[in-house]
């Protein structure tokens, strides 16, 4: 699937995977100086680019593994969701949940983007079937 983007700045550098199977296609940071992000803080990333992601998809933004397993970078609102019919900057908004201060550098890897089919439904108000599980959640069987 080809997918139309445009540059917004002269040193933006566009999606890349970092293996022949990845999911999701590397972000990076579109800043011309180091960025310095405290603990606790959020930072709105831009990347430089837009895109025109095909109607029934999504870009659903995720965090890179390495940022934030190892540095607690990771976009605040846990997935960003790109809708098809939006076509300004894609933003990274990366919080640090750290105890000590992050640099985010020109050109850094800052997240990844998986560009995911969706359901659109109708809400439609009714009873519900019975089942085993029932209302039962948030660890309701007692297993880790």
């Amino acid at each position: 699937m080809d997918l139309i983007y445009k540059k917004l700045r002269e040193n933006a550098k566009i999606p890349t995977y970092g293996t022949e199977f990845s999911a999701g296609a590397d972000l990076y940071a579109c800043i011309d100086e180091d960025l310095e992000i405290l603990p606790g803080e959020t930072k709105f990333i831009p990347t430089g680019i837009s895109m025109a992601i095909p109607q029934g998809y999504g870009g659903f933004i995720y965090a890179r593994s390495g940022l934030a397993c190892k540095r607690n970078l990771a976009p605040a609102n846990k997935v960003g969701v790109i809708d098809s019919d939006y076509r300004g900057e894609v933003m990274v908004a990366l919080n640090n949940f750290g105890k000590s201060a992050q640099i985010i550098t020109p050109n850094e890897r800052i997240a990844q983007i998986v560009i995911a089919p969706f359901l659109k439904v109708n809400f439609v108000e009714g009873e519900l079937d019975d089942t085993v599980r029932g209302s039962g959640g948030f660890g309701h069987t007692g297993k880790n």
